[in-house]
């Protein structure tokens, strides 16, 4: 079966009608928890800033809503939370602060302007608390963003480390959902030539992130925060074991007998990890009640995320039904009860 013909048989099973089981309802309501957009209206704005040259972006910046509608419709995507994406290295706050807010802007229009479909997150700088306390009281409650989004990683510093603090205080007082994803990974003599980085190095960045909240307390001083790992966690549930095993040998130590509750405190979504070898792991670690659906779309193209990706999940053979639909829907909804309100449109 070519992607395509996948693609319209999953459009055929969204629309279909209010009669199926349950797990049929799940598979054309999911809710996606890691989509990545990029205004239309922010690059306008950045380009006459001389910012970026839309020439030579890559293409999965070229963000459209029918595009995505479309996409959503074939996946069986009901509801796509999508972090804001803002490109370039700005170091002037005045200017960081107007990107942001052109960004914020377009994201809570578009969220505003289709309902029950698309919702947001604010994301938060690691490098200026000034900016992330302003993207938080913007982006949350004036616009409306459902959750938080953060990079693991930035000009070196791990999710997690003590200098972050500040934010993390204002995050556990708001009791926020934060998105977790790689952007910038250590370069240099480690890098291997023709593999980019998102094939193995977004998920080393992505455990190191976790094994940094976790080494440095960041769970246990701020336990309002819920944190979603990417790419199913990266190698995190993989090296659980050795976790443990070694964890007495890092600076500070992890107990051994915490880690198994500390990966309990995550969840992780199905952007590339669901497989039959992939999933066993993932489910003996954390279970399927802390799994999201993530599709990781547009970086993830189209026919991928339809003839690939979206059915590995609906017809792994480590999942029941129950789970499945708890992946699919039920445990974003539970995590983010802003979007349980769409329950009617299912």
């Amino acid at each position: 079966m070519t992607s395509l013909q996948t693609a319209d048989g999953a459009a055929q099973t969204a629309g279909a009608g209010h009669g199926g089981s349950a797990e049929g309802d799940a598979r054309r309501a999911r809710v996606d928890v890691h989509h990545h957009y990029t205004a239309p209206e922010w690059i306008d704005w950045a380009e006459k800033q001389d910012i970026v040259d839309r020439k030579h972006l890559p293409p999965w910046t070229q963000w459209d809503v029918d595009r995505a509608l479309t996409l959503m419709d074939g996946a069986g995507i009901r509801t796509s939370v999508f972090t804001v994406a803002m490109l370039g290295r700005l170091q002037d706050p005045k200017l960081r602060k107007e990107s942001a807010r052109i960004a914020l802007q377009a994201a809570g229009d578009l969220a505003d302007s289709h309902s029950g479909r698309f919702a947001f997150y604010t994301p938060v700088f690691l490098d200026s608390p000034e900016l992330s306390t302003w993207s938080l009281g913007y982006g949350m409650d004036d616009r409306g963003a459902v959750g938080v989004s953060v990079r693991t990683s930035m000009k070196g510093l791990y999710l997690g480390h003590p200098s972050q603090d500040r934010i993390m205080a204002e995050l556990n007082e708001r009791s926020a959902v934060v998105s977790t994803h790689p952007m910038e990974v250590p370069g240099g003599e480690g890098d291997l030539p023709g593999v980019p980085p998102y094939l193995c190095d977004f998920l080393m960045d992505t455990t190191r992130a976790g094994i940094s909240l976790i080494m440095n307390g960041t769970l246990d001083r701020f336990p309002n925060i819920t944190f979603i790992l990417p790419h199913g966690g990266g190698f995190l549930p993989y090296i659980a074991s050795r976790l443990e095993v070694f964890g007495g040998h890092l600076t500070p130590k992890v107990e051994a007998a915490r880690v198994r509750d500390h990966l309990h405190r995550f969840y992780y979504d199905t952007a590339g990890p669901m497989s039959p070898s992939a999933t066993p792991s993932l489910l003996s670690v954390v279970g399927s009640s802390r799994i999201l659906y993530g599709s990781d779309w547009p970086p993830t193209p189209a026919h991928l995320v339809t003839g690939v990706t979206a059915p590995a999940l609906d017809n792994d053979p480590a999942l029941d039904e129950e789970q499945r639909r708890s992946i699919n829907r039920d445990n974003a909804q539970r995590l983010l009860p802003a979007l349980a309100g769409d329950r009617q449109h299912v």
